[in-house]
């Protein structure tokens, strides 16, 4: 291991200072309002501030599910939504998947197929006025099956994010050509696979500086003939996955020449599940990159890497394989977080109503405690059914918060519940300082008020203004983007790595800093919540200080690079060194 004093590191510092790229200054802002004057204190508990700008940012997504009589269990699903920078402009794009034709007349056969634009997938840049243009036709990126998921990386290291798309019968992998187009290579690259496709992960399974791909497949499900529910009209429902096999995940091994190997059993990747949501941390500190996977009404699986390429799958004695009560739930988004800020990963899972969130504190043994209960998650959710997930700072107090996408899956579930709701608010859970979280959603403005089925849910500073913002999709219904202006003195750093002898994007670093409250730290990762894909860029709340007192970059490679007394309220870009350099 090597560790590279701040002398000889490679800094880049990139000029998105508040007013940010795109936005020439606050007052110019086309899409809303900005950061209010700050308050004075943070010893109050403070809510967010978010505001829809969906309209404002020229965004017209509409997610197509053709909802029909006969209750496909794919029309339930809703769509996955990336934030990321395709043309390294410094400004975020915004990617997202979309439906295809169901038939209402007879069952389904074969593979639905886009009917027209109305179903394209869509793809808007982001102008420099922070605006959005849709450029989908241009890009190539429209698709033409029942698509679901993304999950973005620069799987060649070429400088460019790529994006991987799942779906029903089928996947996508576009290579970014650098000049605002992609060319799918599916064929050439092996990357398709087959079956009910949903949440994907980039990560470099051995170490290798090569991105590999792990896609999570949902079930054995065809579109056939099968009653749910009462046999009385408006009550037929969608069937429960108990009903249906459970399928193991496909994992495509990066070749280096473009081609992937799909190689599941081997690398110990292939337990049959129902998996939906999919995420990356190294929660017992081995070195290596490990592997959550939420699935459906059946254990969750925790695969813990073993250092040689292959996994184990530990859920049941890591203690996350079920609830409190040693029941299963239907997982869906996750989580992989240091929520405490003790340098080790927790665990979130939504699930359906009357299941309560789960969340799992690590106890730094390597195994997980149920803390729902303990930590207010059971109160503040017992009766929501979460999808889309993501942690974030949005105060900026260096605490990770949850902010969670809302609504059931059954569309007529109050006439069998009066009590539950197909669609709901979404949830912001603010972190009281590691020992518990608090519902702030009433008071951290109008988009909480409105209930949506939410589905997808993807986090990034849109606007680089050190905060962090939301972009929502729900089912059969349109996307929001909303903008954080939450008012508070504190400070923020962002961090962007650039891996040379590490995969291109960095992912699987770990990343921490200090500042006077303490230690924080995050691993690179564009996977998590739910069919979505993130900013790759790491966001960290500096709380009063102003600058980070150390930042120290774990990369992939095994390389430890440490930058001393770093200025906030500003990006920065780290440079992988290519050569090991002796330190004292």
């Amino acid at each position: 291991m090597q560790i590279l004093t701040a002398k000889i590191a490679v800094i880049r510092l990139v000029a998105f200072v508040f007013v940010g790229v795109g936005i020439a200054t606050l007052a110019q802002s086309p899409v809303g309002e900005t950061s209010p004057t700050p308050t004075a204190s943070t010893n109050m508990v403070q809510p967010g501030s978010f505001i829809d700008v969906t309209q404002a940012s020229n965004v017209h997504f509409a997610g197509q599910a053709y909802h029909t009589s006969r209750k496909y269990l794919i029309e339930t699903m809703g769509s996955g939504v990336a934030l990321f920078d395709a043309d390294n402009d410094g400004r975020l794009d915004i990617f997202f998947a979309n439906g295809a034709a169901l038939s209402d007349a007879t069952p389904m056969d074969g593979i639905p197929k886009k009917s027209g634009p109305k179903d394209w997938n869509r793809f808007y840049h982001q102008k420099p006025d922070g605006t959005f243009e849709d450029v989908t036709e241009k890009a190539g990126l429209a698709g033409s099956g029942y698509d679901m998921g993304v999950a973005v990386a620069d799987y060649d290291n070429d400088g460019y994010e790529d994006l991987y798309v799942t779906g029903y019968g089928g996947n996508h992998l576009y290579h970014n050509n650098g000049n605002g187009t992609f060319t799918d290579v599916t064929a050439a690259s092996g990357t398709g696979g087959d079956g009910w496709s949903t949440s994907a992960a980039w990560i470099d399974l051995d170490n290798d500086g090569l991105l590999d791909l792990v896609v999570l497949r949902y079930m054995d499900w065809k579109f056939t003939e099968i009653w749910c529910g009462e046999h009385r009209d408006g009550y037929r429902a969608y069937c429960h996955p108990d009903l249906f096999k459970s399928v193991s995940a496909l994992v495509f091994h990066n070749d280096g020449n473009g081609h992937f190997t799909e190689e599941a059993a081997k690398v110990g990747l292939a337990n049959p599940g129902k998996g939906l949501g999919i995420a990356i941390a190294d929660y017992d500190h081995d070195g290596h990159m490990d592997i959550f996977v939420a699935n459906d009404s059946m254990m969750e699986f925790l695969y813990h890497n073993k250092g040689n390429g292959t996994f184990e799958e530990e859920g049941l004695t890591a203690g996350i394989a079920v609830d409190g009560d040693g029941r299963t739930y239907a997982g869906m988004g996750v989580v992989f977080s240091d929520f405490t800020n003790n340098s080790h990963p927790g665990l979130f899972v939504t699930d359906l109503a009357n299941q309560k969130y789960a969340f799992y504190e690590n106890n730094n043994d390597g195994s997980f405690s149920y803390s729902s209960d303990l930590s207010g998650v059971s109160r503040a959710t017992l009766m929501h059914s979460g999808w889309g997930i993501s942690a974030l700072d949005y105060d900026n107090d260096g605490w990770k918060d949850l902010i969670i996408a809302q609504g059931h899956d059954i569309d007529n579930i109050e006439l069998t519940f009066p009590t539950l709701h197909y669609k709901e608010p979404m949830l912001l859970l603010r972190n009281d300082g590691g020992k518990s979280f608090t519902d702030v959603s009433a008071q951290s403005g109008g988009p909480f008020h409105q209930a949506w089925v939410g589905r997808g849910l993807a986090t990034g500073d849109i606007w680089n203004d050190g905060h962090v913002d939301v972009v929502v999709t729900t089912n059969d219904g349109p996307a929001y983007i909303l903008r954080n202006v939450t008012s508070t003195p504190n400070h923020w750093l962002g961090v962007k790595l650039v891996g040379h002898r590490s995969d291109r994007d960095g992912i699987g670093a770990e990343i921490k800093i200090s500042t006077s409250a303490g230690m924080q730290m995050e691993t690179v990762s564009t996977a998590g919540g739910y069919l979505s894909a993130n900013d790759r860029r790491v966001h960290f709340g500096l709380g009063l200080d102003k600058e980070a007192k150390t930042v120290e970059v774990r990369w992939p490679s095994g390389t430890l690079q440490t930058l001393k007394n770093v200025a906030g309220d500003r990006f920065i870009e780290i440079d992988e060194p290519t050569a090991r350099v002796a330190t004292k």
